[in-house]
């Protein structure tokens, strides 16, 4: 099945601190396209996957689950490590909730975390509905494009497989059970209006992981898909900032442990 225009993954070469961003549910690597840019822009170097079953047709996605979402970032933070000295990992929604799983999986092999309105949980009878609805109606309507800056569009399913969405609330119990164990440096964006993930989710993140470096922004101008909306440029801008902080932060211990071992062999 060939894939939707605009839905291809993206990669740029660049220095020694990589970033791989994780687009959403139903989503494509479309929304996260611009802040990979933006960060390619300045020297980084960036990984943006195309999760499987997403990007052709929904029907697709019904035959994948969290399993195969996970593996697909996991490779892809495999092949950053090999090529970059610290790695920083950025998700949105669903892509928030693979980002937190890579982090409690690979601890300080991470050195950070960017989320915008991650998901870790189900907050609607309907998805708690899920389990049972899935064996008699295959799909709902779609969740994509909840932005409110005029015009904006994001590349994804006009329906949303429910089989998928069984398997990403089994992901969420895995995610949300794991939250104690992140522990990297954490900067979380979310929107104040959300009408596809509570802003409750953002709370719970914050309650439970164990970092102590963490910093809350809250996106008073756009709705779900952030990246795409008004606040886009503050979240580009924002995460560039933190990872230049902790990427000079590391180097800096790295010079200071270089020179003592020096100190010592003299």
């Amino acid at each position: 099945m060939p894939l939707m225009p605009g839905a291809e993954p993206y990669r740029h070469d660049g220095g020694e601190t990589g970033v791989l961003l994780c687009h959403g549910f139903t989503g494509t690597p479309q929304s996260m396209r611009p802040w990979g840019e933006y960060l390619a822009g300045r020297g980084l170097t960036v990984s943006v996957p195309l999760l499987p079953g997403h990007g052709t047709r929904w029907q697709d996605m019904q035959l994948t689950g969290w399993q195969d979402w996970y593996a697909e970032v996991d490779r892809e933070l495999a092949a950053l490590s090999d090529r970059c000295s610290r790695v920083f990992v950025g998700g949105m929604s669903m892509g928030g909730a693979l980002a937190l799983r890579l982090a409690q999986r690979h601890g300080a092999a991470i050195s950070g975390l960017v989320l915008v309105n991650p998901s870790v949980k189900a907050d609607s009878l309907q998805l708690k509905a899920v389990p049972v609805l899935r064996h008699v109606v295959p799909s709902v309507a779609g969740i994509a494009s909840d932005i409110a800056a005029e015009g904006g569009a994001e590349l994804g399913y006009d329906r949303t497989p429910l089989h998928a969405v069984h398997s990403l609330s089994r992901f969420w119990r895995i995610v949300h059970a794991g939250l104690p164990q992140v522990t990297q440096p954490l900067l979380l964006l979310h929107s104040r209006v959300d009408h596809v993930v509570h802003p409750s989710n953002s709370a719970v993140v914050l309650a439970r992981v164990s970092s102590t470096d963490v910093t809350e922004r809250v996106l008073e101008r756009s709705y779900h898909v952030a990246t795409l909306d008004h606040d886009a440029e503050r979240v580009f801008t924002e995460s560039y900032d933190f990872i230049e902080r902790l990427s000079a932060r590391a180097a800096s211990a790295g010079a200071g442990e270089a020179a003592k071992e020096g100190t010592a062999g003299g």
